[in-house]
């Protein structure tokens, strides 16, 4: 360790306490370099693959398809992640079906995905914002959540307390409009490089009493969209914290505890780059899927009843239902609800009773996003 790094490391150690409200938590941007040359050769990699995904999204006919499968998706491991547990066939008959009497945790994770979606199109009116966080909290936790103005919250695990976030809701704003600055501020910074500085500084802050992790998930994805690295919300990085979780934790607190920003940059990098590759894959198993349906329809379905289009609305989300038809001018209601049968009768879709809903699941692509 050289002299300057020891002397920051010391610094830092003075100034941190885990026992105690870090309001000395530094703003950004950092004081180091935060683009090493081992973080500048992983962020091309990362935007290269993010290019790559950008690109190959806008190929696809109908984005609903993708984007209804990757943000259910998020929005369910970013849920788990916080022990918020529902399982996929709970989650796409809720959001497919008008019931309301879902279980909590299937509720919560709908939420999440509304959250996302509903910060995604406030974009095209705003950028990113305090206020934007804001409401992506009070979604998820479906209240009037507001910045925390009262001590003791503690971040514990096993009985043991691992972090104190800052408390006074006033320094808590002007953290926050700290961060927003740094998030639009063009300082020549790689945008991906400023993705991980801005989730821990997020994380860091821990602005609300519940809520934060996802929250701070949220604003991942939407932040990508802002950048115009992504122009929808498609990229599942939610799976990657999940699958390094213990690495996740222990990295953020190598950043509050040791200065340790490359580490950290370097794992958010490489999450970047690995989830965008998980999602081309994703992109090319569903459309091959697709394309496999269309020429697998079209032989074997009544010339009355086969149409591209219908083939291609059954892959919007893995439940289809006679609405979706109807809304979509495949066909009548009575109609509608033949030509479903009949894609039943080969063996395309499984119909389940849902309440008073008959929903059609589409086997093969639900085995793709369950896997």
């Amino acid at each position: 360790m050289s002299k300057s790094s020891t002397y920051i490391h010391s610094f830092v150690e003075a100034m941190y306490n885990k026992e105690q409200a870090y309001n000395s938590l530094p703003v950004l941007p950092p004081t180091i370099d935060i683009e090493t040359k081992a973080i500048l050769k992983q962020a091309i990699t990362a935007n290269k693959v993010l290019a790559e995904l950008k690109g190959r999204a806008d190929e696809i006919p109908n984005q609903s398809m993708l984007v209804n499968a990757i943000t259910l998706q998020e929005a369910k491991d970013s849920s788990e992640i916080e022990n918020i547990v529902t399982t996929q066939d709970s989650l796409y008959k809720a959001f497919s079906s008008n019931i309301s009497a879902t279980d909590v945790q299937t509720k919560e994770v709908l939420r999440y995905r509304q959250a996302l979606w509903d910060g995604f199109n406030s974009l095209k009116e705003r950028p990113l914002s305090t206020n934007t966080i804001i409401k992506i909290v009070q979604t998820i936790k479906e209240n009037n959540a507001g910045i925390r103005n009262t001590p003791g919250t503690r971040i514990m695990s096993a009985n043991e307390v691992i972090y104190t976030p800052p408390e006074g809701e006033q320094l808590i704003r002007e953290l926050l409009y700290n961060l927003e600055n740094f998030i639009h501020d063009d300082k020549g910074i790689d945008d991906l490089v400023k993705l991980a500085v801005m989730h821990y500084q997020f994380e860091a802050i821990h602005p609300f009493f519940d809520g934060n992790g996802r929250t701070g998930r949220v604003l991942n994805i939407l932040y990508l969209v802002d950048k115009q690295l992504l122009d929808t919300p498609i990229l599942y990085l939610s799976k990657y914290i999940i699958e390094n979780k213990n690495e996740y934790y222990q990295k953020i607190r190598s950043v509050t505890e040791n200065n340790d920003w490359e580490a950290w940059i370097l794992f958010m990098l490489k999450g970047v780059e690995d989830t965008a590759k998980y999602t081309l894959q994703k992109i090319n198993t569903i459309n091959e899927l697709m394309d496999e349906t269309v020429r697998y329809a079209k032989a074997n379905l009544p010339s009355r009843v086969y149409s591209k289009e219908l083939i291609e609305l059954l892959f919007v989300q893995p439940y289809a239902k006679v609405k979706f038809l109807v809304d979509n001018n495949i066909a009548k209601r009575q109609t509608a609800a033949e030509y479903l049968q009949e894609l039943e009768k080969i063996g395309v879709l499984k119909s389940q009773k849902v309440g008073v809903e008959n929903l059609f699941l589409n086997v093969k692509l639900f085995e793709i996003l369950k896997n």
